[in-house]
Formats: structure tokens, C-alpha cells, sequence
């Protein structure tokens, strides 16, 4: 499961509670078409219908889903073993993905994926994800979850937009701590898919264009290394050709060496 050079880099992206791929579609849509030309973005839905009122009613059509469920303190979770499941077949089935983006709910879940991955509890066989961007995204508080997912800082090139207004301020905070040397964008607005200003924007493409730089240049020497073994394989075989062609024309000669004195003992 390797992807290849002259593919778009692929990033799931996983929408926010009771809502849908096609709302967060809507809502990334407000961002530079630019920032994310180079890369196929992946919007499924949540496994679950919404199991209640969405936010969004009215303002964008249903249907609605969740990606699981939890209580008010966040602390205890329903069907997030399914929801981890059926998300890691779906990677695994349209992957490979270089990348995971998710607003709230959905940046929680792309986030505890990454260190479950890290850690070798799940996606064990697909290749290590490269980038994440997360809005709004916080950390999952069940300590038997937090000792593994988060055990270690998550290696992963990450950005994370952080609103002011935002209710999950402080645990979006948190989150980005979970990661090695993220980025931080901070925003005036709350809970939401923010519009960016020139600044953000400029920041958010730079940081894409790093990851697809550095991507081609892991390719670029794959490729060559690739093109310097077949060489060596096409002198490999073109050594063996003229081995054969000798060893040929050796046994074509004590043939005829051999058929020259049969000759001569018949004539005398």
C-alpha cells in the first residue's frame, strides 16, 4: 500500500457531530481552493445516524451522523470500539491516506487514530500517517485510552486551528500538546471551520507545500534508487546473455571439434 509519485496525496477528513461529509465539504470550501489543490480529500460520513437535533438543521440539509457518542463530561464513550472499526476498514479499504483532517468530533477521532497507530494498535500494516489538521479537536479523557494514545508525542506534522470564542479552547490546547512541534493557528471565532485571513492562509499553504516538497523528494530518491537497481539488473542480465552466448559457442565448437575427428577415424 504505497502511494505513488504521480498520485494526489489523499487526506480523510472526518466531519464534526451530527453533521456530514458533505457539510464539512461546504465548510472547507471557505478556504483558498489553492491550499489543498495538490491533494484528494476524502469526506464519508459518520458510521452512525444523528441520535439527536443537529446543530446545523436548517441551515444545511440532512441526513445527519455521529461518529459515536459520549456523556457530558466526555468521559465515557458508546460505540467508539465500532466507530475505531469501521473507520480503519474504511482506511484501509480506499487508503492509502497520507493524512486525516477532522473538525471537533471528527478531529478528536483522526487525533486518537494517529496515536493508536503509533502505538501499533491499529492500521498496523497501513504506512505511517504523514500530516494532520485539526479544528476544534480536544482529547479523549478515559485514562485507559489517554496511557495509550497518547504515551508518547504524536510524530506526525500537525496543524491546529484554535478559536478564541471557541468552548474547546482549552482542550484543543491540550491536543496540540499531544504532538511534536505543532503549528498553531489561532482565530477570533468559536466553535467552527473559520474563515481564513490572508496570514492563516498563507500559513496553512506554506505548511502543505512543506509536506508535498518533502514527499516528492522521498520519491524522487525511491525512484532513482529504484532506476539505479534496474540498471544494475539490466548489466546483470545482459552478463549472463554473453556468459550463455559463450558458453554457447564453446559447445558449439568441441561439437564440431568432436564431429572432425569421428570423421577422420572413419576415413582411415
Amino acid at each position: 500500500m504505497e502511494a505513488k509519485s504521480n498520485q494526489k496525496m489523499k487526506i480523510l477528513c472526518l466531519h464534526g457531530f451530527r453533521t456530514s461529509g458533505k457539510f464539512l465539504q461546504k465548510q472547507i470550501s471557505k478556504w483558498d481552493p489553492s491550499i489543498f489543490a495538490s491533494f484528494d480529500l476524502d469526506f464519508p460520513d459518520g458510521k452512525f445516524p444523528a441520535g439527536g437535533k443537529s446543530d446545523i438543521e436548517g441551515i444545511f440539509p440532512p441526513p445527519y451522523f455521529e461518529w459515536f457518542q459520549f456523556n457530558k463530561e466526555f468521559t465515557e464513550y458508546t460505540n467508539l470500539e465500532e466507530c475505531i472499526s469501521y473507520l480503519t476498514e474504511y482506511i484501509t479499504s480506499n487508503g492509502p491516506f497520507d493524512g486525516f483532517l477532522g473538525f471537533s468530533q471528527g478531529a478528536t477521532l483522526g487525533a486518537l487514530l494517529l496515536g493508536y497507530q503509533a502505538q501499533g494498535k491499529v492500521l498496523k500494516e497501513h504506512p505511517p500517517v504523514k500530516m494532520f489538521v485539526s479544528i476544534s479537536g480536544s482529547k479523549f479523557r478515559d485514562p485507559s485510552i489517554c496511557e495509550v494514545a497518547y504515551k508518547d508525542n504524536i510524530n506526525v506534522k500537525s496543524v491546529h486551528f484554535i478559536g478564541a470564542k471557541d468552548w474547546l479552547k482549552l482542550p484543543s490546547e491540550e491536543l496540540a500538546s499531544a504532538f511534536h512541534n505543532p503549528l498553531i493557528i489561532t482565530h477570533p471565532q468559536g466553535h467552527t471551520v473559520p474563515r481564513l485571513d490572508e496570514a492563516a492562509t498563507n500559513q496553512l499553504r506554506d505548511w502543505t507545500m512543506e509536506i508535498l516538497q518533502s514527499t516528492n523528494s522521498v520519491f524522487s530518491v525511491s525512484n532513482d534508487k529504484k532506476q539505479l537497481q534496474n540498471g544494475e539488473a539490466k548489466k546483470e542480465r545482459q552478463q549472463e546473455e554473453e556468459d550463455c552466448n559463450k558458453k554457447d559457442k564453446k559447445e558449439e565448437v568441441a561439437i564440431e571439434e568432436k564431429k572432425e575427428v569421428e570423421l577422420l577415424e572413419v576415413v582411415n
